[in-house]
């Protein structure tokens, strides 16, 4: 029971964050808490939450935090450890989140210096207007892009206006380069000149620089992050174990192996979580917003 209590105000507490910062329900935000909301909302578009809802996301936060809950209370038999677990466990979806964000991430910075250098031919050599370039590209474009390209399209339809579209195309994307690359192309589009080709030659360059220096700091992490699989699953083995080691689970029940087993617990989620820091490339910020 306890554990379910504690997942249900988890939930309560995402929503009220996401309803405060995203939705800007309540008082307004300025200065440094701005900023958060903007990241905020970066974070949950590229996630992919502004697509499954907040209401389905509470849901499987809670389902993983009373499971959680339910499996520390059948070993450990004890309401301090499920708590605990309870807490962690409703934070995986959130990791699970944040892994195919960095995925969609990934993908975006593989597909922009084809992307861009397709603009550039469009634009350039068959003498295409920039809004048609543009999403001319984006429909042969990875799937996990495409549906933000289409959405942009149809703005541009129905409204011919540009800037408007690339807001809101910027805002679908969430991603520092599609910014430089939209804020190329709306200045293009609007004052005109000669330099799109040159302007454009010179992202796919720092694109491609990029996305190599990435590619080499990953294959160098790869040793490292199968070794940070052992944070969680060494633990593990060792709590099982000792249930049939000694008086085994009676020992956990007492009120020292409670506090132990509750200490054991955040320890592993702290240490899971530094590795992960460490690991942690940098990202872009972004700029043109």
């Amino acid at each position: 029971m306890t554990g379910v209590l504690v997942a249900f105000a988890a939930g309560a507490g995402v929503y009220l964050l996401y309803t405060a910062v995203v939705l800007r329900r309540g008082a307004p935000l300025s200065g440094r808490a701005s900023s958060a909301g903007l990241r905020l909302s970066d974070w949950l578009t590229q996630a992919g939450l502004n697509e499954i809802g907040l209401a389905q996301f509470c849901a499987v936060s809670a389902s993983f935090g009373a499971l959680g809950a339910l499996v520390a209370f059948v070993v450990f038999g004890g309401a301090l450890p499920s708590a605990v677990s309870c807490l962690f466990c409703a934070a995986l979806p959130v990791a699970g989140y944040r892994a195919r964000r960095a995925r969609r991430m990934e993908q975006a910075r593989q597909a922009w210096p084809h992307l861009i250098e397709e603009i550039r031919l469009q634009t350039g050599n068959l003498g295409r207007s920039v809004p048609q370039a543009l999403f001319e590209v984006g429909r042969r474009g990875p799937a996990e892009l495409r549906a933000s390209f289409e959405a942009a399209e149809r703005e541009w339809v129905l409204s011919t206006d540009f800037a408007r579209t690339v807001r809101l195309l910027k805002a679908q994307l969430a991603d520092p380069t599609a910014d430089a690359v939209l804020e190329t192309l709306l200045v293009a589009h609007e004052v005109g000149g000669t330099e799109l080709d040159r302007r454009l030659a010179a992202l796919v360059e720092d694109r491609t620089q990029e996305l190599d220096g990435r590619r080499d700091a990953i294959a160098k992490q790869a040793g490292a992050r199968f070794a940070r699989r052992f944070v969680l699953l060494v633990p593990l083995g060792m709590a099982l174990a000792g249930l049939s080691i000694g008086d085994g689970r009676a020992a956990y029940e007492t009120p020292a192996g409670q506090v132990a087993v509750a200490a054991a617990i955040g320890a592993v989620v702290l240490c899971w979580v530094w590795a992960g820091r460490l690991m942690a490339l940098p990202e872009e910020e972004r700029v043109f917003r």
